[in-house]
């Protein structure tokens, strides 16, 4: 009999997807034949459910929060909304928590996290999985990507010390993105994820005859992610701005969707930018694909991350990266990008007009990212090694040790 596994991803809102969600996706579809699962999820979370063509047991929590532009008022209410939603699922599938040997809570936002504390106090035998992924900065840091939403900074900087105290107390395993967040949960049992990509048709793609020449690409350089303030997209728009002045006609990629998306198209046409700078929303399998083949190199200015997975992405086609040289890059991109001290948009600039001018550094740096990515990041890998600790490990070590890869 399959053990039972049940995923809550009931916070999610609007239309992007973030690395946690594609990490939850993933971890059903690697995990669905070797595991009863089941997801406790919004109608949002459906719909991501559906992007992938899975089909696992589906409670639905809530309808499509419509209010989802996040503004401090907006999240607030769809905290309060989310959590009232979760009181009633709990209640209503008591049965499910108590048979569930596992329960995964997809985020440390309250509408998932709380759903861990119903789980345990109801079925204290289980193992209760907590992902932590990204831990808000200092609000009075100056590189909070919460400039102009103070409050917004401090509630959820607030909330997090609330919630990283409870996991430690009464999580079972935490998962985190990132070596360095290790520091936030000592002496307790963590599981590194870092994240993943499914690289099959990246490599199929690679090994046909059917390779555009880097030379003929449309597109200079690709970013791909969530058009959110950690993500530097804003700040993507002044370094190419910089690297149009240097390579007039360079041409940038944009893949994603989030709130920034107007504040964007309004940077764009101020810095006239319309003819270099293409957005094209949310793209997933072929038709992101066509872009990566398309594309020369990856662009990756967030300016606050645990990691970011949506850069590797793009790496598995071969393209080399370039990034701010943050903390958690260190561990995620030892190698495969080339790195700008944080908020230096000129270094960002150049480093990208390097990688287009020299093709010897290219070609070492698209290798490097290849190797990387094929050895370090393979979903499949990656998956099967949670899998067998959460597991196999757990039965037959007990975990008395930390794991970690």
């Amino acid at each position: 009999m399959k053990a039972k596994l049940l995923i809550i991803a009931n916070n999610n809102i609007g239309t992007s997807q973030s690395g946690g969600d594609t990490i939850f996706l993933q971890f059903i579809k690697n995990w669905q034949k070797k595991l009863d699962i089941t997801v406790i999820g919004s109608a949002e979370s459906k719909r991501l459910l559906r992007r992938y063509q899975l089909k696992p047991k589906f409670i639905q929590s809530d309808s499509i929060n419509n209010n989802c532009y996040p503004t401090t008022l907006n999240i607030i209410l769809h905290c309060f909304r989310r959590t009232f939603k979760a009181f009633k699922i709990f209640l209503k599938h008591k049965k499910i928590f108590k048979e569930s040997e596992y329960c995964y809570t997809a985020s440390d936002f309250i509408p998932d996290f709380i759903f861990g504390l119903f789980y345990k106090s109801l079925n204290p035998d289980g193992k209760w999985l907590c992902a932590q992924y990204l831990f808000a900065p200092n609000p009075n840091n100056k590189n909070t990507p919460y400039r102009g939403q103070p409050l917004k900074g401090y509630l959820y900087y607030l909330f997090q010390k609330i919630t990283k105290k409870l996991a430690n107390k009464y999580a079972d395993i935490i998962f985190i993105t990132s070596e360095p967040d290790k520091k936030y949960f000592p002496g307790k049992k963590v599981i590194v994820v870092q994240g993943g990509v499914d690289t099959t048709a990246s490599e199929k793609y690679l090994k046909s005859n059917k390779v555009k020449p880097v030379s003929s690409r449309q597109f200079d350089a690709v970013f791909i992610g969530r058009l959110h303030p950690q993500k530097g997209v804003l700040e993507l728009v002044d370094i190419w701005k910089i690297v149009v002045n240097k390579i007039p006609g360079a041409k940038l990629a944009l893949i994603g969707d989030g709130q920034l998306k107007k504040d964007l198209e309004s940077k764009i046409k101020e810095y006239k930018l319309n003819k270099n700078i293409t957005l094209f929303g949310f793209r997933s399998g072929e038709k992101k694909y066509k872009i990566f083949k398309d594309s020369k190199i990856v662009v990756h200015p967030a300016i606050y991350d645990s990691g970011g997975m949506a850069a590797a992405e793009a790496m598995a086609w071969g393209l080399p990266g370039v990034s701010f040289d943050l903390e958690s890059l260190k561990t995620y991109y030892p190698e495969g990008m080339l790195k700008s001290p944080l908020n230096n948009y000129q270094h960002f600039a150049g480093n990208i007009i390097r990688l287009l001018k020299d093709k010897k550094l290219y070609n070492q740096i698209s290798s490097e990212a290849l190797k990387l990515i094929r050895n370090k990041w393979d979903w499949k890998k990656r998956s099967q090694k949670i899998y067998k600790i959460i597991y196999h490990d757990w039965h037959r070590f007990n975990f008395t040790t930390i794991q970690k890869f």
